[in-house]
């Protein structure tokens, strides 16, 4: 199964590409589940929905899983060491996504699709790409909150 998911918003142009995409992937044999956020395209022909209490069972099923940018989603399904494919939505105000989506492709986790006119080779060489395993690392944020914990009463102390 190939899923689709752009989050809480929209990625109308996303949705659509994979809405007339789904037919010949359909043909192949393939199952296509979109969630359509609040997007105002409906698609026409692929399964789909607007928002679940949870994505992981979509992500948990799914062979490929195709993505906008955020990092919420881009981390949970590297975490699940799924085959993601993420997409640049050129529709955001900045592109804070891309500068994600450039830093996990530069580093071996997933396909970047900066456009989507080549999204369906961007879906095939997800298939069959190597990925490097994705594994977080602990930011000085966490450093900070174990030196607390670990040496705080010194602290408290003066």
């Amino acid at each position: 199964m190939i899923f689709v998911t752009v989050g809480a918003g929209d990625f109308n142009s996303l949705i659509q590409a994979m809405d007339e995409l789904a037919p010949t992937l359909i043909a192949a044999g393939e199952q296509v589940l979109l969630q359509i956020g609040h997007g105002a395209f409906v698609p026409q022909h692929a399964d789909h929905f607007r928002f679940a209490p949870s994505l992981e069972p979509y992500f948990d099923q799914a062979d490929v899983i195709v993505s906008h940018g955020g990092i919420g989603v881009v981390t949970e399904v590297l975490r699940k060491g799924k085959r993601l494919v993420g997409v640049s939505n050129h529709d955001r105000y900045d592109d804070h996504q891309d500068d994600l989506l450039a830093a996990m492709s530069a580093r071996g986790h997933l396909v970047w699709c900066q456009d989507l006119a080549r999204l369906p080779e961007a879906i095939a060489q997800a298939r069959t790409a190597s990925f490097n395993p994705y594994h977080e690392e602990p930011g000085q944020l966490v450093e900070i909150i174990m030196d607390f914990i670990l040496h705080g009463h010194r602290l408290a102390r003066g």
